[in-house]
Order: C-alpha cells, then structure tokens, then sequence
C-alpha cells in the first residue's frame, strides 16, 4: 500500500492477551493511516483463564501505557465477544465500528493487521475495508508472554520479566509486574501448568488429538442447571453438565450419564427423551483450552415443573439451577465457550452486538 495513502479512520483486531512489539507496530502503523483508530479487544468478556488471563479492561490499560499522549487521544476500543461463530462477530465488529465512527464513505477505512497463520484469516471478512498488511514483525507472540509470566508462579518474577524486555514494551513489564500480586496470578498459573502436563501426555502422538464430549442443558421453570467445576480447567467456574464421550455410548447416552454423575438429577427415560429439543455440534477450533475439542449440546426442557433435586458430585462441585434471566449478567463466570452454548438456545444476548 502506498505509505503516503491517508483515510478517515483505521481498525487493528487483536486479543492483546500480553501485548508484545509487534501488535504495538500494528497500532502505530494504523496512527500513521488515519487521524482514528478503533482497537477492537477480541475475546471480550469472558472469565479469566490461561489462555485469555487479563479483562478487557486491563488489555485496553496495556496499549494506552504504551502509547505516547496524543497517540492515545486518537485510539477508541472496542470490546467484541468471542460468538464463535464468524458471521455474527464480523457483524459485531462492523456494527460496533459503526457506532464509533459513524458510516464512512467507501474507501475511507483501512483494516491493519497481518496475515501471520491461520487464526488471521478475519483479516480477508471485511469486504469494503481495504487491507493494510504490516508484514512480519519479528517471531513476537503473546503466548510467549503468558508462558513466561506463569512459569514464572513460584520462582522470582524479575528474571522472567526481564527474558521479554526485547519482546514488549517497557510499560507491559510494568505493568505484568504489578498484575502478578493480584490473587488471580497464582491460581492461573497452576492452571497453564495443569493444561501443559496434558498437553504434554499427547506430544508423541502421531496426529493431533481430537477430543468429543457432551453437555446437557437443562430448562425448568425458567431457570436452567448449572454446574460449578471442581477442577482445572476452568476451576471454579460455572458450566454445563457434561463431560467425555465413553467408547460404547452414544452422544445421548453419555449425556444422560454425566447429568446423573455430576447433578444426581433423576428422571424417567421417557420424561427426559420427552423433553429433549435439539441437539447442537459445537466446533469451534478454539472452543476449549484443552486444544480441538467437540462437544454435542443436549437441550432438555421440563415445562413447569418444580425444580427436580440436585447435587454436585464427580467433577462438579456443586450443582444448581440459575433463573435464566440473570444469565446475561454472568457471562465473564463462564468456562471455555458454555456461556455461547447457553446463548445459542436460549438467545441470550438478543441480535448480534458487542
């Protein structure tokens, strides 16, 4: 593109799950295309896990740190929900952008970024946006950050921090050090060691695996059966009933299982293949922390009845049935993608939006 070519507004896309050099380039480069930029904040929120451990919020803090006072004042953000389902977040960016900028006239925006592997592919979903491609910025990755700030749980911070001083910007170090002494740090750090010692155990694999499982989404008087995880990951955190998919069950059979193992709830076969309303394949590659899991959805309703008995048993350190109306509310005190799960039966979020 022609570096002397301006426009009215520019758009960076990006997680910035620990800021590094390169998504700083990114958004610098954008400053030099047009007098406003919109950060959108992917993976917004959503409960604090190892793979996406700081809020909107604080990622939206990291980029202002490092940007210089009148770079900042021309940089609004964008916090955009992961849907998981690529239509409905192209239309949330655009339509957020919208609200910020206003209609700009064709060929007036400019779409920043780099096409560095397969997760850039949303770089080629924006059709009137023309694409400016920064090109590689150096092996610059944010896993590599959060690898090194976890590894670090238990041992001196300081040596961690400074292996990244070549890799980020010197307001980042200041700002991971400080985030460290948050009670959330150490808790995600067991968690990121815990997902690679699994990891670990499928490394001489000869392909990578895949792994299927179930949940099961109960509908009663209005309100919904939740689980809270007793274990990591995800630990602490509400979720559906469900688990792995047994080698001699089918789906639904090992539906039924984990809903029994994990509530204790007890129903007649012929109440609970009555209540079933749809069966729902959730693949998104990057759906779970554990790698490329598949999970089959089961959504049951029970009418009006009063709510069955439950008990948290097995994996589930409790069990509990939430009105569906406060589910909204709740959506960052959910593991992996089952806050989505929820919100494609039930319509939480209403028509796509940020």
């Amino acid at each position: 593109m022609n570096t002397s070519q301006h426009f009215a507004a520019a758009v960076c896309i990006g997680r910035f799950q620990g800021l590094h050099l390169g998504q700083l380039a990114v958004i610098r480069r954008a400053l030099s295309l047009a007098p406003r930029v919109v950060v959108v904040i992917g993976s917004a929120f959503q409960a604090r896990s190892a793979k996406n451990p700081f809020t909107w919020a604080e990622r939206v803090e990291m980029i202002r740190l490092a940007l210089g006072t009148d770079e900042a004042a021309r940089v609004g953000f964008l916090p955009v929900r992961d849907h998981y389902d690529g239509q409905r977040w192209v239309q949330a960016v655009r339509e957020g952008v919208r609200a910020q900028l206003g209609t700009l006239p064709p060929g007036q925006a400019v779409l920043v970024g780099h096409h560095k592997d397969a997760t850039s592919t949303y770089l080629d979903d924006f059709p009137g946006w023309l694409l400016d491609d920064v090109g590689s910025q150096g092996a610059l990755h944010s896993s590599a950050v959060r690898d090194a700030l976890f590894g670090a749980a238990g041992h001196p911070l300081e040596p961690a921090l400074a292996a990244l001083v070549s890799q980020v910007p010197p307001s980042t170090i200041h700002f991971l050090r400080a985030w460290a002494q948050l009670p959330c740090y150490r808790e995600l750090a067991a968690e990121w060691a815990s997902l690679r010692t699994e990891k670990a155990l499928w490394a001489s694999a000869p392909y990578p695996p895949v792994f299927v499982t179930v949940d099961a989404l109960i509908q009663c008087a209005d309100h919904v059966l939740l689980i809270v995880r007793d274990r990591a990951p995800g630990q602490g955190l509400f979720a559906l009933p469900g688990g792995f998919l047994e080698p001699r069950e089918t789906v639904y059979q090992s539906a039924l299982r984990e809903l029994q193992e994990e509530t204790g709830l007890h129903l007649l076969p012929g109440d609970i293949a009555h209540a079933l309303q749809g069966v729902r394949v959730f693949d998104h590659p990057d759906r779970s922390a554990r790698g490329r899991v598949i999970t089959h959805a089961h959504h049951f309703d029970l009418g009006q009845r009063p709510l069955p008995e439950v008990q948290g048993s097995d994996d589930a350190r409790s069990a509990q049935w939430l009105p569906i109306a406060e589910l909204a509310a709740m959506e960052d005190r959910f593991h992996d993608d089952h806050f989505h799960i929820l919100d494609s039966f039930l319509g939480l979020t209403g028509s796509p939006s940020v």
